[in-house]
């Protein structure tokens, strides 16, 4: 018989020469179970999808109560459903007054291209200016606001009129003007290597919008749903975006995403033309029910306080010489090391260990650490101890 491996392989399409291969048969709170017994500590979260942990059994409820009631019924905007209403309220109550309608949609990159097309028709303008070494999505509009040529190369041309700033440097912000629409940023640098923001930068930045009249897009996309230690990481900064983007935690491992802006923003998709911007599967009641589920386990377990706290734990327990430091805002981590080549030989073994890391694509030196806010301290213990004897393995080789 042909196994699942084989069919994997020969029938789903790939997109690397060398996938992980792992096969995971269930998955449950931090960890993840194979065919064959293994088990996974699982620090990447799906790379920030499962922030309260795999199979929530509050997130599982709500689904299951949702397939009950009905599932897809129209394109996005045109009924009234419950699901979609009640999550862009609860979503509205975690942001400043201004930020009070929401468009959802299916994920990241879909909330990308939607927060592009609307500052360009609200605007007028066609500039689109993004950050260096900026991961925003994979679609052709999204990819266009990328920071990294290497991705982008083989797909030109792309969206014309994009330019790109260094992060963290107020002296780039110049290159913003009057014909810019807008500058969608990372708040928290991710694909990067978990870069903060220093000096005031998006402070600085704010202020160089509003002088312009260009929007402000911030993505939140891996920063958001209480991953860094609060549930937006813009709140740390003491700004506001014109538009927000979230997606990955919100639908506690269902497929959803969003922008958010004012009303008299998002107002612009209405006319010239009518029905500005349209998805078919954006909002599914299914995702909908998770993701309220999801920002109701976050609230109401108070995750959030505790992601300081398991933060400064990894700090503190992965101190090693080939550990040459870390960087974090919350539990959105990167450890640094020498070179990819000692990186990767950590990694691999620390799978063969049980313990699933990663490394980021703009920054392949830097092991990803965001694992479930839900994870203990025990369980750092564990997985911190797994690290190191796989670090130490690799030396001894």
């Amino acid at each position: 018989m042909i196994s699942m491996r084989q069919l994997f392989l020969q029938h789903q399409a790939q997109t690397s020469d060398f996938p992980l291969m792992i096969e995971v048969e269930r998955a449950e709170g931090v960890y993840m179970f194979g065919s064959q017994g293994e088990r996974y500590l699982d620090l990447i979260s799906g790379i920030g999808v499962s922030n309260v942990g795999h199979r929530h059994p509050r997130v599982v409820q709500a689904i299951h109560d949702q397939l009950g009631k009905y599932m897809h019924l129209m394109v996005y905007g045109e009924f009234v459903q419950a699901p979609q209403a009640q999550l862009a309220q609860a979503l509205c109550s975690t942001l400043p007054q201004r930020l009070n309608n929401v468009y959802l949609l299916n994920s990241g990159t879909e909330a990308v291209e939607g927060a592009l097309k609307l500052a360009k028709r609200y605007t007028g303008r066609t500039e689109l200016i993004s950050c260096r070494n900026a991961y925003h999505g994979s679609t052709q509009g999204a990819l266009s606001v990328n920071g990294s040529e290497s991705f982008k190369h083989a797909f030109r041309p792309l969206l014309p009129d994009v330019r790109h700033i260094r992060y963290n440097q107020t002296e780039d912000l110049a290159h913003i003007t009057r014909r810019t629409a807008a500058v969608i940023v990372e708040t928290v640098q991710g694909e990067a290597g978990v870069r903060v923001p220093e000096n005031d930068y998006l402070l600085a930045l704010r202020r160089r919008c509003d002088a312009v009249g260009a929007l402000l897009i911030l993505d939140e996309i891996q920063s958001g749903f209480g991953r860094t230690g609060t549930f937006w990481a813009f709140e740390q900064f003491g700004l506001e975006p014109d538009i927000l983007l979230c997606a990955k935690g919100m639908g506690g491992g269902m497929p959803i995403g969003a922008f958010i802006a004012p009303q008299e923003i998002m107002a612009a998709f209405k006319n010239d033309p009518i029905l500005g911007h349209l998805t078919t599967f954006g909002g599914h009641p299914v995702s909908c029910a998770a993701s309220l589920a999801t920002i109701q386990t976050i609230q109401e377990e108070n995750l959030i306080a505790g992601v300081a706290h398991k933060a400064a734990l990894f700090k503190e327990l992965l101190v090693h010489p080939r550990i040459r430091q870390i960087r974090n805002c919350g539990l959105m981590m990167a450890a640094e090391f020498e070179s990819f080549a000692v990186l990767k030989a950590v990694i691999d073994r620390a799978i063969l260990n049980g313990v699933l890391t990663d490394w980021f694509l703009f920054c392949d030196n830097s092991m990803r650490i965001a694992p479930p806010l839900t994870i203990t301290e025990e369980q750092i213990r564990e997985a911190c101890q797994i690290i190191l004897r796989s670090i130490e393995e690799t030396v001894k080789r």
